[in-house]
């Protein structure tokens, strides 16, 4: 690696630099698999509950990753919008341009935890490279005492967030290349463990089965072929009897998945309301009738 400053550097080596960044950061969260998976497990136990919500906080670069990782969650899993806060310092409107001094406001993440009337049936993933964001660790120190779940990624050991969540999960990044830039490593490995934790949750939830996206919203005409080929599959059906199961249960595949083996809609539909959704469960208990 060049010893000048780093703006004398060639751009492939600035580049390749920030490579090497990445892979490290990934690397970073492999110590963390065990906790992460312990939180997945308490999480998805919490949302077990109909009113359980997931609630992502953070500021800048961190908030607006956790607001990806929730977006996703509606198309993805079919998990209800009504079931996601977003508590990002600044608001929504810091989503797409920085909001000075929100993430400072202690006062704006404790009466975040309060508006929202967290409960021990909710999640909150805080998330903050520092681990030392006032709104963040606000927050989630709020929600803990109101009995929400607390999860919190951060990049520094013993920082206040990761001390007030019920599940800390370090991510040992080591410096930026471009000193501060948390967008860089940290956000790398912060993108990567929410969506393994968010999806380790909803697998927990019955929300995929074996790696298929049971629950997922058929909004156009791709996932529509997507959701034929796992009806097909998981039934057994012929492409054009699980298009057809599509069509009576209006795109609902788990649903589709039972009338396909068999079932009428009503059956199928009282089948996965005894089986709280779990279309394994179901699919078990079908097969002993």
């Amino acid at each position: 690696m060049p010893t000048k400053p780093l703006d004398l550097w060639p751009t492939t080596d600035v580049v390749r630099a920030m490579f090497d960044g990445q892979l490290a950061a990934a690397a970073s969260v492999k110590s963390q698999i065990e906790p992460i998976a312990g939180a997945a497990e308490e999480a998805a136990e919490r949302l077990q509950h109909p009113a359980g919500r997931l609630v992502y906080v953070g500021a800048g670069t961190s908030g607006r990753l956790a607001v990806l990782d929730g977006a996703e969650l509606t198309p993805t899993f079919g998990w209800s919008p009504d079931r996601i806060v977003y508590g990002i310092a600044g608001g929504l409107a810091a989503l797409s341009r920085s909001i000075e001094n929100a993430e400072d406001d202690e006062d704006s993440g404790r009466e975040l935890a309060r508006s929202a009337a967290l409960n021990a049936n909710d999640v909150v993933i805080g998330v903050s490279a520092s681990g030392t964001t006032p709104f963040t660790v606000a927050a989630v120190s709020e929600a803990s005492t109101l009995g929400a779940l607390t999860i919190a990624l951060a990049s520094n050991a013993g920082t206040p967030l990761l001390v007030a969540a019920s599940h800390p999960i370090l991510l040992d990044t080591g410096d930026e290349l471009l000193s501060g830039s948390t967008r860089m490593k940290a956000g790398t490995a912060q993108k990567i463990v929410l969506g393994m934790l968010s999806t380790a949750i909803m697998l927990r939830l019955g929300r995929v089965h074996d790696r298929l996206m049971v629950d997922m919203r058929v909004s156009n005409r791709k996932l529509r072929t997507r959701a034929i080929g796992i009806v097909a599959q998981i039934s057994g059906a012929d492409p054009r009897a699980a298009e057809a199961a599509l069509e009576l249960t209006e795109n609902n595949i788990k649903l589709a998945t039972l009338v396909a083996m068999g079932m009428t809609v009503e059956q199928g539909a009282r089948m996965l309301a005894d089986t709280g959704n779990n279309l394994r469960a179901a699919i078990t208990r079908l097969g002993q009738a």
